[in-house]
């Protein structure tokens, strides 16, 4: 009998900075990162960890470190952008092929959160394969210009 690996979110605090610097240094990470400039040493990820942290600070929830049976396969969670919470997911490549599971298990996370009445998408145009979107319920609701840059802005209720 197999059994499915555990998911695990955790704090990116738990993860050596080593380990972010080499998955946000894969280009086919960054590929659909506009926002995502310039080199990822140690330095840069110790300033992008404690700006996640700041938002567990300043909100109450925030981006997570994700384990798989203890590994570290990428980061991702709930940021607060204005009014809206905006859910986020940067897998390592190997394993891309996690995504759909990890956001279910984040989005069950955010309809049993009575803060998250709605998580908002937010992928550059670049994004040409958005079905899993679709069957996950989230409409298309336009364009958005995000610190100068286009993207694609998508909504799910999670009301309900």
């Amino acid at each position: 009998m197999t059994t499915t690996p555990e998911i695990i979110f955790t704090r990116l605090t738990e993860i050596p900075l080593a380990a972010i610097a080499q998955h946000m240094s894969d280009p086919r990470v960054t590929e659909h990162m506009p926002l995502a400039r310039g080199a990822w040493d140690e330095r840069a990820c110790e300033a992008f960890v404690a700006a996640k942290e700041a938002c567990w600070e300043r909100d109450g929830l925030g981006h997570w470190a994700l384990l798989r049976d203890g590994e570290y396969v990428g980061w991702g969670g709930f940021q607060r952008e204005g009014e809206e919470w905006d859910f986020g997911l940067v897998l390592r490549p190997e394993h891309f092929g996690l995504g759909l599971r990890i956001t279910a298990q984040a989005l069950e996370f955010a309809r049993s959160d009575p803060r998250i009445g709605a998580v908002t998408f937010l992928l550059a145009p670049s994004r040409k394969h958005l079905r899993a979107l679709e069957r996950l319920g989230a409409k298309a609701i336009g364009e958005v210009d995000y610190e100068g840059t286009r993207f694609l802005k998508f909504e799910l209720d999670t009301s309900g």
